[in-house]
């Protein structure tokens, strides 16, 4: 099997980010270079499913291997000149939220990620996008909350003296939590959880969008990430 270099576009959607980091990380262990490139919000929803330390592990700062930040790239994006480069052989973006789906088909190009996808097709890159918003309603998962029926508002919280990042103050601030989940077990009335389901109804727009993404050369829309592992395998 033929050793890739993969450039993975993450951005800010719940849905299918466990499986795609799950897909990430087999690709890893098959041998493939994977550098990974993160919106803004796809680095604050990765730290509050817990996710975030994960690419340590898949991009360990090797020579391609790296994870560039969105928050830390400028406004030019440098590192975007591999794929004129031809530094990469593939870009995959799983999960593809509708918003950045929107841009990539109506050619804006204002963040790391969308900038990585115009990059990749200006450049004869291959494109596989696995966009959250298709045809049918989907069942995404939501990070850590606190039940406000549950909740007896402790003087005493163990949650809130235990949380090492100072996240939880009456609600949990996402944009603090780092999704380890400790706070769950620690509240004796059971008021804390994550990983509940909730379904979610497609706008006719973004399906709309992600049909006009997957005519647009050089891209091959894929309905999971686990598709992905299964084509790239047989790239």
């Amino acid at each position: 099997m033929k050793k890739l270099r993969i450039a993975w576009g993450i951005t800010g959607a719940g849905h299918y980010l466990r499986e795609s980091y799950a897909v990430m990380g087999e690709l890893k262990r098959d041998g493939h270079s994977v550098t990974t490139f993160v919106s803004r919000a796809g680095e604050e929803v990765s730290r509050m499913y817990g996710l975030f330390d994960d690419l340590k592990v898949i991009s360990d700062g090797t020579y391609l291997n790296e994870i560039f930040l969105d928050s830390a790239q400028g406004a030019s994006f440098p590192k975007i000149g591999r794929f004129n480069l031809k530094r990469y052989d593939l870009f995959v973006l799983s999960p593809a939220t509708s918003n950045t789906v929107a841009k990539i088909v109506f050619g804006i190009a204002d963040t790391l990620v969308t900038n990585c996808a115009a990059q990749a097709m200006k450049s004869d890159v291959p494109c596989f996008i696995v966009p959250v918003d298709q045809e049918s309603d989907v069942v995404s998962e939501l990070p850590y909350t606190i039940d406000r029926a549950k909740c007896q508002n402790c003087a005493d919280c163990p949650p809130r003296a235990a949380c090492p990042n100072e996240a939880i103050h009456g609600q949990i601030d996402l944009l603090k939590c780092q999704g380890c989940g400790s706070c769950v077990e620690l509240c004796q009335h059971e008021a804390i959880s994550g990983g509940d389901p909730v379904p979610l109804t497609i706008r006719s727009v973004d399906a709309r969008n992600t049909r006009m993404l997957a005519e647009m050369e050089h891209v091959q829309v894929m309905n999971r990430p686990k598709l992905l592992l299964e084509a790239i395998r047989r790239f």
